[in-house]
């Protein structure tokens, strides 16, 4: 049976850098707060003019140049992102516009919000291995910047996020390659939906838009933190323990793990409940914030580039967000 494996990643966040320091001049915040909290120092925001679309195709242009590829070597693109440059068409299309792909291919687009790199996998990992396709982009891509409340009243959602964009490249597996994916689970609980999410605009609404709308806290992100906290823990832990079960592995044969970067001392608990040294796992999160989408591969492209993953490693994927969704994956890389 066919094999899928991860042959390249790539990743591209905005230039500009916004520190703690700088939101304490918008809202109620400290530096020493937030550190505390999340293990944030900074994080990076676009500037007029850079768009979702536009870090896909930079992050994607750097995964091809290592894979030795071009655009029309893809036969396939799924494309996770929370908001695209447009309500619609999704982005997976607007990538494909700006890679100059020269032959149609299916643009998927997916929104499991931090979770989309196991769903993404997933879905590709799949369809590779029943022959549907032979290499597929990943993309995660997304701006949160333009969307956050920067007042006061928003703080605790808003000094979270950042602006980037990670995507790798999945093909199949030479024959008795040693790198490979094994296995992804992926699962969700609607239940836990009302603790984050953006209630407005909504086409519940009649009509959805409305002039002189006040902008109030419904047209901003909404989390309860403590319960995303509790149940990211939880729900994280439990996952990997899952997979790990199934293939036949304990925490121990791990060799490293990318876990998505919502919260430093979400990771650190995970780690440290699957009695995983936190020498095996590379975080991002103190420099570029919560990116969702792009988290896995933005980490796991900076692990790789510093030599801290090698080819052959058996690598845990493990990442929860807003849905609740949730999901790990296990390959030798």
């Amino acid at each position: 049976m066919r094999k899928s494996y991860i042959r390249s990643l790539g990743h591209f966040v905005p230039s500009n850098v916004v520190t703690n320091f700088d939101l304490e001049k918008m809202m109620e915040t400290s530096d020493e707060w937030i550190q505390q909290r999340s293990g944030i120092k900074e994080r990076r925001w676009v500037e007029p003019g850079e768009t979702t679309t536009g870090m896909a195709l930079k992050a994607t242009q750097e995964a091809l140049r290592k894979a030795d590829l071009k655009a029309d070597d893809i036969d396939a693109i799924i494309f996770g992102c929370l908001l695209s440059d447009y309500i619609f068409p999704g982005g997976g299309c607007l990538l494909q516009k700006e890679l100059g792909c020269s032959k149609p291919i299916p643009a998927f687009d997916i929104r499991n919000q931090c979770s989309a790199f196991p769903y993404s996998l997933q879905l590709a990992d799949s369809l590779i291995r029943s022959g549907v396709y032979n290499r597929i982009l990943i993309v995660g891509s997304e701006i949160h910047s333009t969307s956050l409340d920067k007042t006061t009243r928003g703080r605790d959602v808003s000094v979270l996020f950042g602006d980037g964009a990670g995507v790798c490249i999945v093909e199949a597996a030479p024959e008795n390659s040693k790198s490979f994916i094994i296995d992804t689970i992926v699962q969700s609980e609607g239940e836990g939906c009302q603790y984050l999410m953006i209630h407005n605009p909504s086409p519940m609404n009649h009509p959805r838009m409305q002039a002189n709308v006040e902008l109030d806290e419904s047209f901003y992100p909404h989390m309860e933190g403590r319960a995303v906290f509790k149940n990211a823990v939880t729900r994280m832990c439990q996952i990997m323990g899952t997979i790990l079960q199934k293939n036949g592995f304990k925490p121990s044969d791990v060799d490293f793990v990318v876990a998505h970067q919502a919260n430093m001392r979400i990771n650190q608990m995970v780690m440290n409940e699957l009695k995983i040294p936190f020498e095996k796992t590379h975080h991002t999160i103190e420099k570029y914030g919560n990116t969702t989408a792009a988290t896995i591969p933005i980490t796991m492209n900076e692990a790789v580039d510093l030599g801290k993953i090698k080819r052959g490693d058996l690598v845990a994927t493990v990442a929860f967000g807003a849905g609740f969704t949730w999901g790990a994956s296990l390959m030798r890389f």
